[in-house]
């Protein structure tokens, strides 16, 4: 016989509730605080260890003599393609995982400048504009906050395939960075 189309009843829509909708926002936003708040205040706690304590695990007043810097200092070279190795824009980087504010903090503590007037007046002796573009360009496309990349890990099932993909956003980072500078350093 004839083919009979096939017909699906959907059931009536209704608009949702104002309860009910606020009443599901609070509940995701509070646990979304509540994962995240714990991993970023995890990390703020290593990252301040890490700057305040040198390899002897003695507390330091000096921001180049942590072990903080130590490890910058140590992954530094790997920017010089890049056009910045200092061991203050590596720190910098790395303080970067806990919150992209970080950054420009950290780099305003490693200077001494209490404002960001006076940052923006010592950031010079740090950057030639080629250097500065592939860092900004570097800082944007690095791997997004710890938060993020936890809940990265989570949705894709495993903490190391969330740690992949912060290695692989931070390789795609430095070579986008690495032409930036390359071809702003061929143009002026």
């Amino acid at each position: 016989g004839e083919a009979v189309p096939f017909v699906m009843e959907l059931p009536n829509y209704r608009l949702p509730g104002l309860k009910n909708v606020a009443q599901l926002l609070w509940e995701k936003a509070r646990d979304f605080l509540q994962k995240a708040f714990t991993v970023i205040f995890a990390a703020t706690i290593v990252i301040w260890f890490l700057q305040n304590f040198d390899l002897q695990l003695r507390l330091t007043a000096d921001p180049q003599a942590s072990i903080l810097a130590r490890i910058a200092g140590d992954i530094a070279p790997l920017f010089g393609p890049l056009g910045f190795a200092d061991w203050r824009i590596s720190t910098a980087l790395i303080t970067g995982f806990t919150a992209k504010e970080a950054v420009i903090s950290t780099m305003g503590v490693l200077m001494g400048v209490g404002s960001t007037a006076e940052l923006t007046r010592t950031l010079p002796a740090l950057f030639t504009t080629a250097s500065a573009l592939s860092f900004l360009t570097f800082t944007l496309l690095y791997t997004p906050c710890v938060a993020a990349t936890a809940a990265i890990g989570r949705e894709l099932g495993g903490r190391w395939r969330g740690a992949l993909v912060a290695v692989f956003q931070c390789v795609i980072a430095w070579l986008v960075a690495l032409l930036v500078y390359q071809g702003v350093r061929l143009l002026f």
